[in-house]
Formats: structure tokens, C-alpha cells, sequence
């Protein structure tokens, strides 16, 4: 009766993974020969991880990444142009906690977004604000937000997180507002958070895309400024997956 009374108590103090661990120690009768401080040390280590464990889920749901991606699996091997030493200089987050920004460019299919989701992944994990955006639809929801007066709330909400990608710079012509809206977001995040752009134009072919001088030079003035750039090579790692695919299907 008194462990039942514990355990909702527990609930209701929100202690969920202790409640989970005193359940799991009723089962195992040799944990009970511990002493009290030992049993109360596993229920509390128990909580921490569980705690944890549920922030990175939640993060990682609220960051949308679009692959399911992780640095662990990144291949050097392939000819990308993927430098181990300069990965491992940036995985360790130190880069969101300084505040610059990580630019990737190179030819479709070359792997620019799943590092970028790699990276994403990483910084859920180790308890950072993440969001993924196609850079179309972020525009979109920009245009929606300037017609429906929420654009200072999504701006707000974009100013706060740790790290923002926006995948497919360059895809589409920018629009007076579109350029407007991008160089609001840069401004917001220059040196508070750190930004993650792919594209498949070269970096000195942004200023061109972005179209208006006063601007362009504004935007990459704050991009630039604290930025690791990564130029993947090689041809499509799809068109690759593809042809190994199927070549394991004529085997079979």
C-alpha cells in the first residue's frame, strides 16, 4: 500500500522516470539488500536519463528534420571532398555556442542536407533549440504571416532558435519582401545563434541571387563573417544508392 502511495506521488510530481525505476527495483529483489543512499542514487540517475531522454525527443520532433540522419554515419570515404578533421571541428557544437554559421554547397545530390540534418540531429542532442526549413517554405510562411499579422511572432520565434537551417538557397528568384525578410532573419541571429545554410550555387554567386547590392551586402556581411564553409563534390549519392540497388537485385 505505501509503495502504491510513493508511485502516485511520484506521478504527480511529474518524477516519471523515478516512478519507472521503483517499479523496476520491486521486480528485482536483489537490488533490495542496497542501501538506502545506493537505491535512491540509481532511482535519481534513472530520472536525469529519462529527463533527457524525453528533451531530445522533443526536440528533435520540434526540429522537423527532413531525414533521419546522425554524424556517426558520415562516409569520408566517398569523394565529397569531406574533411575529417574539419567535421570534428565542428561536432562538437562549439560552433552553436559561438554563435557562427556553417555554410554547404556543392551539386544535387551530393549530401548537402543530410549533413545538414546530421548536424541538426546533433545539436537535439545535446539539448539545443533546432529547425529545419526548405527556404521556399519558410518564404511562404513569411508571405502568409505578413497577411494574417503574425510575422513579428514568427520572427520572434525564428530569432530564438539555437540552430536555423534553411536547405535549397538559391532555388528560386527572391522577391523586394523575400530579400527583406531573409536580411530581418539574419539580423536577428547575427552573433546571438548560429545559421545553417545549403545551396547548390557557390557561395560568390549568392550576392548575384539575392539581386538588390544594399541588401545582398548586408545579408553575407553577417553570413560571412563567422561562417565554416563546406564545398561537397562528386556526383549524386541518390543516382549511386539507385544503381547499387538495382545491382543487387540482378545478383539475387
Amino acid at each position: 500500500m505505501l509503495l502504491q502511495q510513493t508511485l502516485q506521488h511520484l506521478q504527480q510530481l511529474k518524477l516519471i522516470g523515478m516512478a519507472d525505476a521503483l517499479r523496476e527495483q520491486e521486480k528485482q529483489p536483489a537490488l533490495h539488500a542496497l542501501s538506502f543512499e545506493e537505491r535512491l542514487g540509481l532511482l535519481v540517475d534513472y530520472e536525469v536519463t529519462d529527463r533527457r531522454n524525453r528533451r531530445v525527443g522533443n526536440l528533435l520532433r520540434q526540429a522537423r528534420l527532413r531525414q533521419q540522419a546522425c554524424v556517426e554515419d558520415i562516409d569520408y570515404h566517398h569523394s565529397r571532398g569531406l574533411i575529417k578533421s574539419k567535421i570534428a571541428s565542428i561536432i562538437t557544437c562549439n560552433f552553436i555556442h559561438h554563435h557562427q554559421n556553417i555554410l554547404i554547397t556543392g551539386p544535387t545530390g551530393c549530401g548537402k542536407s543530410w549533413l545538414a540534418c546530421a548536424l541538426g540531429q546533433l545539436a537535439c542532442r545535446q539539448g539545443l533549440r533546432t529547425r529545419y526549413w526548405r527556404i521556399s517554405r519558410l518564404l511562404e510562411e513569411l508571405r502568409i504571416a505578413h497577411a494574417d499579422g503574425s510575422y513579428t511572432n514568427l520572427l520572434c520565434h525564428l530569432a530564438k532558435i539555437d540552430l536555423l537551417i534553411l536547405d535549397d538557397f538559391g532555388l528560386e528568384v527572391l522577391q523586394p519582401t523575400d530579400r527583406n525578410d531573409l536580411f530581418e532573419i539574419i539580423e536577428d541571429r547575427h552573433n546571438l545563434k548560429s545559421t545553417l545554410i545549403t545551396s547548390q550555387l557557390a557561395v560568390k554567386h549568392w550576392h548575384e541571387h539575392i539581386g538588390e547590392p544594399t541588401i545582398a551586402d548586408a545579408i553575407l556581411d553577417r553570413l560571412l563573417q563567422h561562417s565554416h564553409k563546406f564545398e561537397l563534390k562528386g556526383d549524386s549519392m541518390r543516382k549511386a544508392e539507385k544503381a547499387e540497388k538495382a545491382e543487387k537485385i540482378d545478383l539475387s
